[in-house]
């Protein structure tokens, strides 16, 4: 369709659409890996996920074509950028109910497509994996029958062999990406939107930093393809995360396309219903900037003086010196001699969890730099484990909520505690869930809610179901807010914490039979101090539907009241940014607090790269800052 001008109106707003105030606080300064590792913190904090199958409607609010010959104010056409053609009518055109599945054809339907395939993520060919699974951010309308040519082909500069060529002229060929391993086919867009395109795969590898070494990559996704026959561009890395080839094409799609209105539109609308934002629409730059590190191609010296400085029965506490080199990324940990490390970190401290009691272990550390070089081990330490101990042998589900359950409300929460004894890494947590086919009777598994980020010890989260409408507690004060298929349960399906994607921690219910929790609300009873595999209703008390009390956790008036003069905050009262002035740097967790003791805010290290804490959207009232062990008063305007 040929382009046309928009109304002055909609040019204004499109003007003024921009981030809200503070959402980059702390990237100034940043660059290569370190702001690619800060724009994820923020990208990651509050995203609502929704179902899959909320995705069809959604586009009504984010993929309507405004853009081109179509009437801005009444449209009902959707863009698809795989059959647009910018300079004329376009072959075919669908609504948002023009979704199908099998198609023979162009023009007979669309499909929702991850434009990282989902081939990438997912845990097989029958289990989904959210967030991943229905991220508006890369996911989007397209036409079913290019769909299913583009496959899990990734997109790329093709050359004169073509497979397929599309109305738009979009193409499937064969890969001709300078540089770059892969020799099998690509989907090649055309000029239009490669810039779109580049930028949303991008927003991927920043959004799911932390789980991309678990994805499948052009290296793992199975053992007899190679680099150059394999079709994913992640490389198996947290924070390069794809192909420096491959890269070098998406900086050159991002500067030949720049961002459109389109984009940035879709940005917000995005925003509106997610509540994060593809970083390289607002600020593309960026993607030079990240994607510029010049490493050597010398390896880091060892770290050194490995030691441990807990040992408990479910876990040890290691600690090690740094390696002097300035351009360490990390360290990986080594368990009794296994060559696959058992933990990453940035730091030079960390927690080694899911052990054994009276168990003897040894371990080692080795730095990893920009170029992912490895140094070489540490020394050698060996440490035991004790019989038992007073921590929680892992994270346990303290409440259950299962209230209200029709097709536009979903009254449903977890809540889960860390009584570890020291910082759980959640990225290795699922969430799963058991369904019934009511024709067969068969029990199938749902797709699962793949937890991420981190907790400390004695801290209390809640995942919550963003259809609900519990009177206790909002979508913006979860820690993880998802309407994915684990937190639509009803009574009587099963559902458990996982770990390592089939271990069960904890559960609710018992597998392979019909549960009888509906309508109820489940509380832990204040005696149980560790989960179990093996559901029993006398370890819960049992509560109305939609019973909802201090949910999440709440804390004492004789816990936010403290003589504390390490720290000065300012201004009080304040309207948009609390600035804090003393040793904020050691400072691990900043919250804000209600007068009731909620929990409806929290931050991890939050003068990394700032001095002060954002209030804006906060209500009027009188809150407590709380860092780390000492809270102070203030006044939010």
């Amino acid at each position: 369709m040929k382009k046309i001008l928009l109304p002055i109106i909609l040019i204004s707003s499109y003007i003024c659409a921009q981030a809200p105030a503070g959402y980059y606080d702390g990237t100034i300064g940043l660059t290569g890996y370190a702001l690619k590792s800060k724009l994820h913190d923020i990208i990651s904090e509050r995203m609502i996920n929704w179902h899959y199958d909320d995705l069809k409607m959604l586009y009504g609010q984010t993929d309507l074509d405004i853009y081109y010959d179509h009437d801005v104010s009444n449209t009902q056409y959707l863009l698809d950028i795989y059959s647009e053609i910018p300079s004329g009518p376009d072959s075919y055109e669908y609504t948002v109910d023009q979704m199908a599945a099998g198609v023979g054809a162009e023009g007979q339907g669309y499909n929702r497509e991850h434009m990282m395939p989902q081939s990438t993520f997912s845990t097989s060919s029958s289990i989904s994996d959210y967030p991943m699974y229905s991220d508006l951010n890369f996911i989007i309308p397209v036409d079913g029958f290019i769909n299913q040519r583009r496959s899990n082909y990734p997109y790329g500069i093709g050359n004169n062999t073509n497979h397929y060529i599309f109305s738009n002229t979009s193409r499937v060929s064969n890969a001709a990406i300078p540089n770059y391993p892969y020799t099998g086919r690509v989907y090649e867009p055309i000029n239009e939107f490669k810039g779109d395109i580049a930028r949303s795969l991008l927003y991927f590898a920043v959004r799911y930093e932390g789980k991309l070494g678990s994805f499948n990559t052009a290296y793992t996704t199975s053992a007899n393809l190679t680099p150059a026959t394999d079709q994913c561009p992640l490389d198996g890395t947290e924070e390069r995360a794809v192909d420096l080839a491959y890269i070098a094409m998406l900086k050159q799609w991002n500067t030949a396309d720049p961002v459109s209105q389109r984009e940035t539109d879709r940005n917000n609308a995005v925003y509106a219903i997610q509540k994060n934002r593809n970083p390289f629409i607002d600020h593309p730059e960026w993607i030079d900037m990240i994607w510029s590190e010049n490493p050597d191609n010398i390896a880091p010296a060892a770290p050194g003086s490995l030691v441990s400085t807990q040992q408990n029965a479910y876990f040890v506490n290691l600690s090690w010196t740094a390696s002097p080199d300035s351009d360490v990324l990390g360290y990986r940990v080594y368990m009794n001699g296994s060559t696959t490390p058992v933990a990453v970190t940035k730091g030079t401290s960390v927690s080694i969890d899911h052990l054994s009691p009276s168990t003897t272990y040894t371990f080692t550390v080795k730095a990893f730099d920009k170029a992912y070089l490895e140094s070489p081990f540490s020394n050698t330490l060996t440490a035991s484990t004790t019989a038992s101990d007073s921590y929680a042998p892992d994270l346990m589900i303290t409440k259950y909520i299962s209230g209200t359950n029709t097709e536009f409300i979903k009254n449903n929460a977890l809540e889960i505690v860390n009584k570890t004894g020291h910082e759980v890494n959640l990225n290795n947590y699922r969430i799963n869930i058991q369904f019934r086919n009511s024709s067969s009777g068969a029990y199938y598994s749902g797709d699962t809610y793949e937890l991420e980020g981190k907790v400390g010890n004695n801290e209390t989260f809640v995942i919550l179901n963003p259809k609900g409408t519990l009177s206790c507690y909002t979508t913006g004060q979860a820690k993880f807010a998802t309407a994915s298929d684990p937190m639509m349960y009803a009574g009587g399906n099963y559902v458990e914490l996982a770990y390592n994607k089939t271990v069960t921690v904890d559960a609710i219910g018992t597998k392979f039979t019909t549960n009888n929790n509906g309508n109820v609300s489940l509380y832990r009873k204040t005696t149980i101090n560790q989960p179990t595999s093996t559901f029993s209703i006398g370890e819960w008390d049992s509560y109305p539907s939609n019973y909802c009390q201090n949910l999440g956790g709440t804390l004492s008036a004789t816990e936010l009241i403290a003589d504390n003069k390490e720290f000065i905050i300012y201004p009080n009262p304040v309207d948009d940014h609390l600035y804090v002035n003393g040793e904020t740097e050691k400072v691990k967790t900043a919250q804000i607090i209600d007068l009731s003791g909620k929990v409806i805010y929290t931050e991890k290290y939050p003068f990394r790269n700032k001095k002060s804490i954002s209030v804006q959207g906060i209500p009027t009232g009188i809150y407590f800052l709380k860092l780390d062990e000492k809270a102070h008063q203030f006044i939010k305007k």
